[in-house]
């Protein structure tokens, strides 16, 4: 009987643990991300060929690529050609300017090593493999070859093709047979871009954030991308595309399957082009959360907001809105777009700027600063989003360096289709994307640390104050995240702890470099 007893205590313990969730004995694993062309990577590289951040060159190209790379008809025909900034002397085709957020991942064995944009906008991981046509390295102008990294199944000892009868074939009626080789076809929106290929299967390495020295194989299955065409034969990624979407096929979704992480990420934002990407990140219990919307035939992290606050004024306004890393800025149709715009130009302490070149500038509302300032006010923003929670824009502004002196603009941008909620208002937060609650979350981070001590009430309090006071020299380049009343303060320089990688410094040089 004691036996029996026993036994009937562990089974019930089974019981019990299978009834409290699966369990998830790895924990979490991240990746450092770099923004494209952020400070320290110039910095490092002396790169002098890029419009400076804070020119009216840099914020119309990182606009215009907004519009062009992500081709959810932001762009107009007049945007497809390429932009030529004010002297005329430099012009750069907004499909060379790429994606905006890269990671270094390793597949295969032995192992290799690929620097992948980052898209939450699809879903297939693929790399360049067995090429008929893709970019295999690059040229310098002192004619040096560096070659990238290709994959191919039949060269790792763990790698094999996918066949036609597998759970993750979508196109088996391409199929000849259930044994052949599972083919694949994504293309983008982006106009003529495409990845082209067959599904295989490898192990993605990963280390948890927990022990850094704990290695772990996932098994993965990702796109053997033979055939690349559109703006990925010009450097928009180069090395690969890492799809962070909601579909079965992508790698979030193959890790929860596979019980080696929770079906949830987060992505952070730092202020000096920094960030993390966590897999199995699924947030804190303090955290700001709203559902997602997914009535979409192909679901995105689509959210609704009930109100927009500016400078304390509350409006209810409800329309839903996609949360897009890979977008610079937040646009906007209208009512949203008036409402907000608006609403802080009727709060804004200096005179609207009317220069006859401001149709250079990206952003409808721009203010003039004088020479001799060194603070401005500016009306703080906020989102109320379905459910209650509020999220607090730590980054609703640019300060822009012109001849005539510098102005700070609204980077909020007229939408004609789809409402973006761009990186430029998720900076200073750790936005998680649960999928398994299906929600996004938001908490207050500096990137470097998984929790921070600088929070933000989700649900203040107090009132919202009307506006917040900046440098604008320290605007122009980086900005603080929010303090514990709930507004924005001006910082100097963070701490640029870069981990240098290889594949990171040559990817600014993409675009000045022949692609071969």
């Amino acid at each position: 009987m004691r036996e029996l007893s026993s036994c009937s205590c562990v089974l019930l313990l089974l019981v019990l643990g299978w009834s409290a969730g699966t369990c998830w004995g790895f924990g979490t694993f991240g990746f450092d991300i770099h923004h494209r062309y952020s400070d320290p990577v110039k910095q490092i590289l002396a790169i002098d060929e890029l419009p400076a951040k804070g020119s009216p060159e840099y914020y119309t190209a990182m606009v215009h690529r907004d519009k062009i790379i992500k081709g959810r008809r932001l762009a107009t025909a007049n945007d497809q050609t390429p932009v030529t900034f004010l002297d005329g002397n430099e012009t750069y085709r907004l499909d060379d300017l790429g994606f905006l957020h890269y990671a270094n991942v390793s597949v295969g064995t032995p192992v290799l090593s690929f620097l992948v944009a980052l898209d939450t906008g699809s879903d297939l991981f693929w790399l360049p493999c067995d090429c008929t046509r893709c970019v295999q390295g690059l040229r310098t102008s002192d004619n040096q070859m560096i070659e990238f990294s290709i994959y191919s199944p039949n060269t790792s000892s763990t790698g094999s093709k996918v066949p036609c009868n597998s759970a993750l074939c979508e196109q088996q009626s391409q199929c000849s047979s259930p044994q052949s080789d599972c083919p694949y076809q994504v293309l983008y929106l982006s106009n003529g871009t495409s990845s082209i290929g067959v599904l295989v299967e490898d192990v993605l390495h990963l280390t948890t954030d927990e022990d850094k020295t704990k290695a772990v194989q996932a098994n993965i299955t990702f796109g053997c991308g033979q055939v690349q065409t559109g703006s990925f034969l010009n450097g928009a990624a180069p090395n690969g595309l890492f799809g962070l979407g909601l579909d079965n096929i992508s790698v979030p979704s193959i890790l929860a399957k596979e019980n080696i992480a929770p079906n949830s990420f987060s992505m952070c934002f730092g202020h000096d082009g920094v960030g993390r990407i966590t897999f199995g990140d699924r947030g804190s219990s303090d955290q700001g959360e709203t559902p997602f919307n997914l009535r979409q035939r192909h679901p995105t992290y689509n959210v609704s907001l009930t109100q927009i606050n500016v400078g304390g004024n509350t409006a209810d306004l409800e329309f839903n809105a996609i949360f897009d890393s890979g977008t610079s800025f937040t646009y906007l149709n209208d009512p949203a777009y008036t409402l907000i715009s608006e609403s802080f130009n009727n709060l804004a302490i200096e005179n609207r700027h009317t220069s006859s070149n401001s149709s250079d500038l990206p952003f409808e509302y721009c203010y003039d600063l004088s020479t001799n300032q060194s603070s401005f006010k500016y009306p703080v923003v906020n989102l109320t989003m379905k459910g209650g929670d509020y999220f607090f824009v730590n980054d609703p502004i640019v300060v822009i360096s012109l001849q005539a002196g510098d102005v700070y603009c609204l980077g909020v941008v007229k939408s004609d289709n789809v409402d973006i909620i761009g990186q430029n208002f998720m900076t200073g937060y750790r936005i998680v994307f649960d999928r398994e609650k299906m929600v996004l979350g938001w908490k207050p981070s500096d990137c470097y640390d998984k929790e921070t001590s600088n929070t933000l009430p989700v649900k203040p309090s107090t009132a919202f104050p009307p506006a917040v006071a900046v440098n604008p020299e320290a605007t122009a380049g980086n900005r603080n995240g929010p303090n514990n009343s709930g507004a924005p303060s001006s910082i100097t320089n963070p701490s640029t702890r870069l981990k240098t990688l290889f594949y990171t410094f040559t990817l600014a040089l993409i675009p000045f470099f022949a692609l071969i």
